[in-house]
């Protein structure tokens, strides 16, 4: 299982938990709480009644009273008010008058006049001087049917001579704690999907930032030239230093190894040629034989200086992992400069060059880097092209690129060359002299053409050899 999801499902059951035991106990807290609140404010009104009511009760004259008529008109009423979305059409309290033997002197329902409340909890509490209250179901198989019961006691002086009880049915607070329940249920589950998005987030983050790291080290392994991919976070920013110091320090060391054997293994033939032909020449024989090992001498050198020269150039571009520089490079000009600077060659051979390159089109890239992979293609032109032979250069724009295509006349290349031509160190014999070259000029090529995200491919034509180069064009194109 990937990280990622390994990492989002422990989160996902750390929130997931953690969000269900808050809502749960919060919407447990919900209706205890609108209760406690409902009976707080009973405690008040009951008090508060137990004050008005304390001149009527002491006299005697509560029934004579206006008290009944204004409880009568009290249930009557039809407040319509708007309470937090729940409309309220009616008063729901009841309150009723007891004298101090828990004789019930008034009922606002007018029901229990004359009834003896004396063993009811918040009469009988009231009359023993302690807080009084109680919760009676109306319908003892409805459990919804509860109605709360606060008492005040009436007092003359310290004497307690009767109770005022206020009740207020529960049903009618179910409205209230059903849209509370409702709306935390809709804040609780938005907070816990909220969180699981931020979950998902995270391990999408850590998780990519790893499978970038992970793929950059997979191509450092495999040898391919990659780029250190960007990341963000402390400590994944510096393992992915860490990466990179540690890859360039083991590409140096292999890599210095590997040109060092191929160096050597490419010195040894021509090493040998000129050991042989100075160890001829302390022996008398002929000039024109004694020329003949000098030129070889010299040739030999030669070779050695351009494999040195050219390992060099291939070195420098296999260890750079990007360009130096991005600028518009002119084609026709730039392949212009090249051609005048073989104009003794071409001349000497009899060479018909043509350059239909658009004054308009450029490439974009590190000039000097496209300099030399064209030189190289051009000497390869130059070596396979006979005498009086064409070379021609052209190139088109392709949507955001821009092909350049190189033609010379010549004999095709094998079959079973084809696939290698860009494989260090493998040459073709040159048709004039039948030698090879070092075999590191297309290699170079392909490097130069990979660092600019670009590609080379060489086949046969009609008529002879072409080599397609794809680079990114220059926005002024």
């Amino acid at each position: 299982m990937p990280l990622g999801i390994r990492i989002f499902l422990v989160y996902f059951l750390f929130v997931g938990l953690a969000g269900w035991f808050v809502l749960s106990t919060v919407m447990d807290e919900i209706r205890p709480g609108v209760r406690q609140s409902t009976e707080e404010t009973l405690v008040d009104t009951a008090n508060l009644l137990a004050e008005i009511l304390r001149d009527e009760v002491k006299a005697g004259s509560l029934q004579q009273s206006r008290l009944p008529a204004l409880l009568q008109a009290y249930g009557q009423r039809q407040p319509k008010a708007q309470i937090w979305g729940v409309e309220k059409t009616q008063v729901n309290h009841r309150i009723y008058v007891t004298d101090a033997k828990g004789m019930v002197l008034l009922d606002s329902t007018g029901a229990a006049v004359g009834q003896d409340y004396s063993r009811w909890n918040d009469v009988l509490l009231t009359l023993r001087g302690e807080y009084g209250a109680r919760s009676t179901k109306e319908d003892p198989n409805d459990p919804d049917s509860s109605v709360m019961y606060v008492a005040a006691p009436i007092k003359d002086g310290e004497r307690i001579i009767g109770v005022v009880s206020v009740a207020k049915p529960n049903r009618t607070l179910q409205p209230y704690i059903e849209r509370s329940e409702q709306r935390l249920a809709w804040l609780g589950g938005g907070l816990i999907v909220l969180g699981l998005l931020v979950g998902a987030l995270l391990s999408w983050w850590l998780s990519g930032a790893l499978r970038k790291l992970t793929r950059y080290a997979q191509a450092v392994s495999a040898g391919q030239r990659a780029e250190l991919p960007s990341v963000r976070g402390g400590e994944l920013a510096q393992l992915a230093e860490a990466i990179e110091r540690m890859r360039t320090e083991l590409e140096g060391k292999a890599y210095v190894e590997r040109y060092v054997h191929t160096l050597t293994h490419e010195l040894k033939s021509p090493l040998a040629a000129i050991r042989g032909a100075a160890e001829l020449l302390d022996s008398e024989m002929p000039t024109a034989q004694r020329q003949r090992f000098v030129a070889n001498i010299e040739q030999e050198s030669a070779r050695m200086q351009q494999l040195i020269e050219r390992l060099l150039h291939l070195a420098q571009v296999e260890q750079r992992q990007g360009l130096e520089e991005q600028v518009a490079v002119p084609l026709r000009a730039l392949v212009e400069s090249l051609l005048q600077a073989q104009m003794a060659r071409i001349a000497a051979a009899g060479l018909q060059i043509e350059n239909t390159i658009g004054a308009q089109l450029s490439a974009c890239g590190e000039a000097f880097l496209l300099r030399q992979a064209l030189a190289n293609l051009l000497d390869n032109a130059l070596d396979f092209t006979p005498s009086g032979g064409l070379i021609r250069f052209s190139a088109q724009a392709l949507g955001g690129q821009v092909e350049l295509c190189l033609f010379n006349q010549g004999e095709a290349i094998p079959d079973y060359a084809l696939a290698r031509l860009s494989e260090r160190f493998y040459s073709l014999p040159r048709p004039g002299n039948g030698r090879k070259s070092t075999g590191l000029g297309l290699n170079f090529v392909e490097e130069v053409m990979q660092l600019h995200g670009g590609t080379l491919h060489i086949g046969n034509v009609a008529g002879g050899v072409e080599a397609r180069l794809r680079l990114p064009a220059s926005s002024g194109n």
